[in-house]
C-alpha cells in the first residue's frame, strides 16, 4: 500500500489527509478496538468529539499502539455547552484528560450556537499555551462565520462540513480561500447514498483501476485536497478505505466527477431546529 498524503495547514503544520472518524461508534471499548485496528493498518489521523462520548477510547488506543504520539493526529471538537471564555479553558483541560494526552492536534467548535466567540478566543489562548496545535470550525456559515472571522487573531486552519461530489461547497471554499483554511469532509460518501455511490462514472473508473466505487470517491476527495475520515468498525472496510494511495485519477476524470455537483445536501435542518436540538444535549464528562 502506498504511503498516504498530508495537507499543510495555514499555520505550517502537516495533517494526515486520510483518517478514521469515530462518530456513532458506541462507547469507549468499541472505539478503542476500531482505532487500534486502524492504527495497525496505517491510519494516523483520528477524528472524535466531546459529543461522541468516546474520547477515552481514542486515547487508550493511541496510548497502547506503541506508535509515537507525535506521529498520530488527534482531532476533537467542543460542544456548545463547553463554550465561553471561562468555560472553554476548563473544557479543554477535561478533554486532554479524557484523551490522556498533553496536547490536541486540532480542536474545532462543533456547532455554531452559544458563546462561540468566547470559545474561539479561549481556543486561541490554548494554542499559545501549547495545549492545542491548530484550531478551526465545524458547521459554521453565514453571519456566525463572519463574526468568528472578524474577531479571530488565529485564522481557522480547518472547516469541517458536509462535502461530497453532490455537494462540493464551492461558495464556502471561495469565501475561506483568503484565510488558507482547508476543508474536512463529513458525509464524504453522501451518507452512503446508493444513488451517489453507484453513479456510472464511479462504476466505470472502479473497473478501470481495479477499485470499488467508494475507493474512487475517496480518491477524488484526496486529489481535491480535502481531508477525509470515513467511519467504520469493520476491519475489511477499514483496510479497503485506506487502500487509495496506489493510483491517481486523471485531470479529465476529476472534471467528470466535479460535474456531478448539484448542491444536494443530506443533512437538512433549520437553524432554529438545530439550536433546539443541540442546546438540549449535554455531553457527559
Amino acid at each position: 500500500m502506498a504511503e498516504q498524503t498530508y495537507v499543510t495547514l495555514n499555520n505550517g503544520t502537516k495533517i494526515p489527509q486520510f483518517g478514521l472518524g469515530v462518530y456513532m461508534i458506541n462507547g469507549d471499548d468499541a472505539t478503542e478496538k476500531a482505532v487500534s485496528e486502524a492504527l495497525k493498518l496505517g491510519y494516523r489521523h483520528i477524528d472524535t468529539a466531546h459529543a461522541y462520548q468516546n474520547e477515552r477510547g481514542v486515547g487508550r488506543a493511541v496510548k497502547n499502539s506503541g506508535i509515537d504520539r507525535h506521529d498520530i493526529w488527534i482531532t476533537s471538537k467542543l460542544w456548545p455547552s463547553d463554550y465561553g471564555k471561562d468555560k472553554t479553558p476548563v473544557a479543554i483541560d477535561k478533554m486532554l484528560d479524557r484523551l490522556d494526552t498533553d496536547y490536541i492536534d486540532l480542536l474545532l467548535l462543533h456547532q455554531q450556537f452559544g458563546d462561540y466567540v468566547g470559545a474561539y478566543q479561549a481556543m486561541e489562548e490554548a494554542v499559545k499555551a501549547g495545549k492545542v496545535r491548530a484550531i478551526g470550525l465545524s458547521n459554521f456559515d453565514g453571519e456566525r462565520l463572519d463574526k468568528i472571522l472578524d474577531i479571530a487573531t488565529i485564522n481557522p486552519a480547518v472547516m469541517q462540513v458536509e462535502l461530497h461530489p453532490y455537494y462540493q461547497q464551492q461558495a464556502l471554499k471561495e469565501k475561506m480561500k483568503p484565510y488558507g483554511t482547508k476543508f474536512e469532509s463529513w458525509y464524504p460518501l453522501g451518507h452512503g447514498d446508493a444513488g451517489l455511490i453507484n453513479e456510472p462514472i464511479f462504476t466505470e473508473l472502479a473497473q478501470k483501476y481495479g477499485k470499488t466505487n467508494v475507493q474512487i470517491i475517496l480518491r477524488w476527495h484526496i486529489q481535491k485536497g480535502h481531508i477525509v475520515f470515513p467511519k467504520s468498525t469493520n476491519p475489511q472496510h477499514l483496510k479497503d478505505n485506506i487502500d487509495i494511495f496506489d493510483f491517481e485519477l486523471t485531470p479529465d476524470e476529476m472534471k467528470e466527477i466535479d460535474a456531478l455537483d448539484k448542491d444536494k445536501r443530506y443533512f437538512t435542518m433549520s437553524l432554529e431546529t438545530q439550536k433546539s436540538a443541540f442546546s438540549s444535549f449535554k455531553p457527559a464528562d
